[in-house]
């Protein structure tokens, strides 16, 4: 089995539903965009270039959803925390996805990529 893939199998519930999810909603948003394993931890790639990954926090186990270059992004729900270059948006595990939301975050990070 693959690193990857081990990954999303190998998380507790309901962070388990909430990555798988995630992950499907990141492939399936531009046929552009791939998958692979660095840092171990899911990165997705557009045309090469790392600008999203999946995390639980280690404190209270909440998956939540990277941007690389999330300090460029203007948006009310992406944190920094002690973060430099990447902001998170976090999911509550009692609340659907915010599918259109993450839509719109993902076209942006998308968009300050060289070579879109």
């Amino acid at each position: 089995m693959r690193d990857i893939d081990n990954y999303f199998l190998s998380r507790q519930e309901p962070a388990r539903s909430i990555l798988g999810s995630l992950r499907s909603l990141i492939l399936g948003y531009d046929p552009g965009i791939t998958e692979v394993w660095r840092y171990r931890m899911p990165f997705y790639c557009f045309n090469g270039w790392r600008f999203c990954y999946l995390w639980q926090e280690k404190d209270n186990g909440k998956a939540y959803l990277g941007f690389v270059d999330g300090n460029l992004i203007t948006h009310p729900d992406l944190v920094a925390e002690d973060r430099k270059r990447m902001r998170v948006l976090k999911f509550d595990p009692n609340l659907d996805l915010p599918i259109e939301k993450i839509n719109s975050l993902l076209g942006m990070a998308i968009d300050l990529l060289p070579d879109k």
